[in-house]
């Protein structure tokens, strides 16, 4: 319901010198979409829209067959589908966003909040308690399997034991090639997963590089105005002031991607050189530098706002740049690379059990 309303009514309002620009939810796709940006457009909308909309329709979906007792069909698959795009369903960075477009135009002009940015809060707050107390192995079918460990490993894989990404269940890889309770494909290791995972670091390597020589953004303000680079916003932020804004845009534009991809290159350096050092702090850090990976979109989400809600000619406009093209390329690409990737080869090596 929450995500309805959010969709239908007036989501912020921008008032300079009489005049009123409404914007939706959805106004920052179709504004960018007609300014030339359609691969921004569609980014937004896929993880803004679109993934949260099957996020919450597959989980009624699955909750109200097994609320019910009905027998529906794939319910273990659209469960898994589910988990699958989660993590690409971004509303939290979305409102990041948002508060952040706010304190930057307050400014420039009087902003307005409408009844779906209410709506949005109340959706990220129940999406956030949903998550938090929802069992998925309450979702799956019961299902066991006998195992025979004769001796102690570090690894599965010297078992011939393969693990479900999807529901995490431990099976024998040699009788099963697709999970037998949510029929997620299996494999001991992902397929070259070092050789696609270095070719995905070196394409967002190479693409970050023009994201941050070319203009992001250009603000317009009575006919004038200069195109920003990422280091030239985040310069003048703190020129007019707002220090905890510039180092929160700093932050999420340099700091998140450059340390992605660092983190990311030792761990395969790590691997190829078969370290035995600190196998479970290396897994750590992975999956911290997996969780912060998408908070570089903020940035994303921020232009398509700004651009949406100060359209006002040569009054007032906020006109993406070719730069953020690039920018977003280096998010996506680095969120692939993070998925390429496989933890469990930071173990293959260890060659003792991590108990100690």
């Amino acid at each position: 319901m929450l995500f309805i309303v959010a969709n239908s009514f007036p989501f912020l309002s921008l008032k300079l010198g009489g005049r009123v620009q409404e914007s939706l939810l959805g106004s920052g796709v179709w504004q960018l979409a007609e300014l030339g940006f359609p691969e921004l457009a569609a980014l937004i909308f896929i993880t803004s829209i679109l993934f949260p909309a099957l996020m919450l329709a597959g989980l009624l979906y699955v909750l109200t067959s097994i609320r019910l007792n009905l027998d529906w069909p794939a319910v273990s698959r659209v469960f898994r589908y589910v988990r699958a795009i989660t993590p690409w369903s971004l509303i939290g960075v979305f409102m990041l966003g948002v508060l952040i477009a706010i304190v930057k135009l307050q400014d420039l002009a009087t902003v307005i909040p409408g009844t779906a940015l209410f709506s949005l809060m109340g959706l990220l707050l129940v999406s956030v308690a949903a998550n938090a107390s929802l069992d998925p192995h309450e979702v799956w079918p019961d299902y066991t399997t006998k195992l025979k460990l004769n001796g102690l490993y570090s690894t599965a894989k010297a078992h011939d034991l393969a693990h479900c990404h999807s529901c995490s269940l431990l099976i024998p890889a040699s009788e099963h090639s697709h999970c037998p309770r949510c029929e997620c494909r299996l494999h001991l290791r992902k397929p070259d997963s070092l050789a696609r995972t270095w070719a995905l670091l070196i394409t967002a390597s190479i693409l970050l590089i023009p994201a941050n020589l070319y203009p992001v953004m250009t603000v317009i303000r009575l006919g004038q105005g200069a195109p920003d680079t990422i280091i030239s916003g985040v310069i003048h932020l703190i020129e007019g002031g707002m220090w905890p804004l510039a180092l929160l845009v700093f932050f999420a534009s340099i700091v998140v991607p450059v340390t992605k991809l660092l983190v990311l290159s030792y761990l395969l350096i790590s691997i190829q050189i078969r370290s035995t050092w600190r196998p479970r702090d290396r897994t750590r850090l992975f999956r911290i530098t997996e969780i912060i990976g998408a908070w570089s979109m903020v940035d994303i989400y921020l232009i398509g706002i700004l651009a949406a809600l100060v359209s006002m000619d040569s009054l007032a406009s906020i006109l993406p740049g070719i730069g953020a093209s690039f920018f977003a390329a280096v998010v996506v690409v680095t969120l692939l690379a993070a998925h390429s990737f496989d933890s469990r080869l930071i173990w293959d090596y260890n060659g003792k059990d991590d108990s100690e």
